[in-house]
């Protein structure tokens, strides 16, 4: 079963390295500052994602249309 499918799972985007440093730039943050995802989250695997990897969580709001997130992945 894949679970990336469920209506409630929002659609998860691996980063490139130049996408992940222009989100920084455009926040002015720092990687450490993102919210984290463990490298054992299912959608993580899914996504073959690495240790220092951002993924963009796009998320559907009944306001705002869509609302987008990122996270960093971390050892889990």
């Amino acid at each position: 079963m894949d679970i990336t499918k469920h209506d409630f799972v929002p659609k998860h985007v691996l980063l490139t390295e130049n996408e992940k440093e222009d989100v920084l730039k455009k926040y002015n943050i720092l990687l450490r500052q993102l919210p984290r995802i463990l490298l054992t989250d299912p959608v993580a695997k899914i996504l073959n994602a690495k240790i220092g990897d951002v993924i963009k969580i796009i998320r559907k709001s009944p306001t705002a249309g869509e609302t987008v997130y990122y996270r960093v992945v971390v050892k889990g």
